[in-house]
């Protein structure tokens, strides 16, 4: 094992979401492996990640691309295939967009690690390029842009020789997509580091959201579940989506009903985990890392029971499933949450299933089977 040359490909690195937790934990297991990446942003990630000196592709060099490196999205199937990936015995491709389609050396053997098939081709074209979002000229544009980019994802989707899928619901998506099987490994969570208080409690009378605030993730039922509720709501995260948010927020926002906290450090998203009384999943995930990070502090979830959270998150036990993704219908599950009484340590040990450790144990196994 320790003569084989690894190439690990992620496609861009410009912030610590889950897909890079899951690189970091890679990049920390596997030190020696050759890192590619359509774009990186100087000191945007962990020092795990920043060690290995990424290597780019010619989007790299294109004009604001640090900001803008989406709207670039037409040229990266032509930038993943030109990674020179010769001379590496092993390819592990972290996708969530376009490195699924790496052309790899003959001898070579290439697994995916799928994190999803391209949300923006496939099924959330409209909370991407809508109308509302772009115009209707340029959805229109974008529309044609992006049927080419799912003919072009589903005809490369036999460059992968193996698919390993983050949940149950994305093995699905891999199956209706590409039309391939895959095994689950699910991403890892740091559960040492996110850990209970110290003082047993109840946490404050406040409902955390903590997400990229994109379209998706649905952030404005998390707003009318909490008012409806009546629980102030704090958001932690940054993102496209954080003007329109604040601006349907307006007057109708109470005093401390709805606070947008913006980036937070890892520090500062702990303690909010520990003291809020819910953490909330509106949107469709998935996998979801959330509900797990507030689940190993002990704290319980209102998620929407569909995607991942179904995985992750044990109705009555560590939390609320809520079928209907309506803010009625969440404003009751955060009801149904603050009445019930859990056990932390129950939360606690539910959480651990989905540790670091576990993770890179099980991918580790693949890359030294493979």
């Amino acid at each position: 094992m320790s003569q084989r040359r690894i190439a690990i490909v992620h496609d861009w690195l410009t912030g610590m979401r889950g897909g890079e937790k899951v690189l970091d934990a890679v990049c920390q297991r596997f030190p020696d492996a050759a890192l590619f990446t359509i774009v990186h942003v100087p000191g945007s990630v962990s020092p795990a990640i920043e060690r290995m000196r990424p290597r780019t592709s010619f989007v790299q060099h294109l004009p604001a691309v640090t900001r803008w490196y989406r709207a670039y999205l037409p040229v990266f199937p032509a930038a993943v295939e030109q990674f020179d990936l010769d001379g590496f015995d092993f390819v592990l491709s972290i996708s969530h967009c376009a490195v699924k389609s790496v052309i790899r050396a003959r001898q070579a053997t290439h697994v995916c690690y799928c994190l999803t098939p391209m949300r923006y081709a496939w099924d959330q074209f409209e909370a991407y390029f809508g109308a509302e979002r772009l115009g209707s000229i340029g959805s229109a544009v974008m529309r044609r842009v992006m049927s080419h980019m799912a003919r072009w994802d589903r005809d490369t989707a036999d460059r992968a020789d193996r698919y390993v899928a983050i949940s149950h619901y994305v093995a699905g998506r891999i199956r209706r997509y590409y039309n391939r099987d895959s095994t689950v490994v699910y991403p890892p969570v740091d559960t040492s580091f996110f850990t209970p208080a110290t003082t047993p409690g109840n946490g404050e009378r406040y409902a955390l959201v903590v997400s990229a605030l994109v379209p998706y993730k649905r952030i404005d039922i998390a707003i009318d579940a909490a008012r409806l509720a009546g629980i102030p709501l704090k958001i932690v995260g940054d993102g496209p989506d954080r003007v329109r948010l604040e601006r349907s927020v307006g007057s109708r926002n109470g005093a401390g009903q709805t606070t947008f906290l913006g980036r937070c450090t890892d520090d500062e998203i702990r303690d909010l985990y520990r003291r809020a009384a819910v953490t909330l999943l509106p949107g469709e995930e998935d996998f979801g890392i959330v509900p797990v990070e507030a689940q190993a502090c002990g704290r319980p979830v209102v998620a929407l029971a569909r995607g991942g959270a179904t995985e992750t998150v044990v109705d009555g036990q560590t939390g609320v499933l809520v079928d209907d993704s309506s803010a009625a219908a969440f404003a009751d599950g955060i009801a149904r949450a603050l009445s019930a009484s859990y056990d932390r340590g129950a939360i606690r040990r539910h959480a651990e299933k989905f540790s670091r450790e576990r993770f890179v144990r099980e991918i580790a196994a693949l890359v030294e089977s493979d």
